[in-house]
């Protein structure tokens, strides 16, 4: 995992994208997964299958990011905020809106519903049958609790401890990470 220092392309601050594409895919990898606004590992990726590399490329955020790059698209994750607003809505219209701070995520008994599914993952053209097969069954276990992905022991990049042994990180302790987490190679902290 490289991070590059925000969740979009700020010239002159983050890393450019463009570039650590490039690098990732001139170093060997096959696959990136990005998590920035941006379609550069879309663009750098069908670049490559130009040039004969096989390669793919996971977009980020925009359900319509596979179109024009079908070929090296595996898919892409997503938010729907509607759900959420809905939610609000009623509240307000009922008088009992209140501030909070909600982790608003999937539906894992149908990840795409528009109407339950606060996060969502549109499979692309580039996914193999047999890879959307591995996909809906780990779906479905992290929907079981079968997969648990946040499980101690649980160590970050510089050895020290996030989760202890059999302890189940929070949704907030994922999303507020004070570094990358042991394994990932990479930028371990934002400076």
């Amino acid at each position: 995992m490289t991070w590059i220092g925000f969740w979009f392309n700020i010239p002159g601050v983050t890393a450019d994208p463009t570039q650590v594409a490039q690098n990732f895919f001139n170093s060997g990898f096959d696959v990136i997964v990005s998590g920035i606004d941006t379609t550069e590992a879309l663009v750098v990726a069908r670049q490559k299958r130009k040039e004969g590399k096989t390669v793919w490329a996971i977009p980020y955020d925009y359900k319509g990011a596979c179109s024009g790059a079908g070929e090296v698209c595996l898919g892409v994750p997503y938010f729907n905020w509607g759900p959420g607003y809905v939610r609000f809505l009623k509240a307000v219209k009922q008088g009992k809106w209140k501030r909070e701070w909600l982790w608003l995520g999937p539906d894992w008994k149908d990840i795409n519903n528009p109407d339950t599914s606060n996060v969502g993952f549109l499979p692309g053209p580039a996914l193999s049958g047999k890879a959307q097969g591995l996909l809906d069954t780990f779906i479905n276990d992290l929907g079981n609790e079968k997969v648990q992905l946040f499980k101690g022991p649980v160590s970050y990049q510089d050895g020290t401890t996030f989760l202890k042994s059999g302890e189940l990180a929070t949704d907030q302790q994922i999303w507020y990470m004070e570094q990358l987490l042991q394994g990932m190679t990479g930028q371990g902290k934002t400076k």
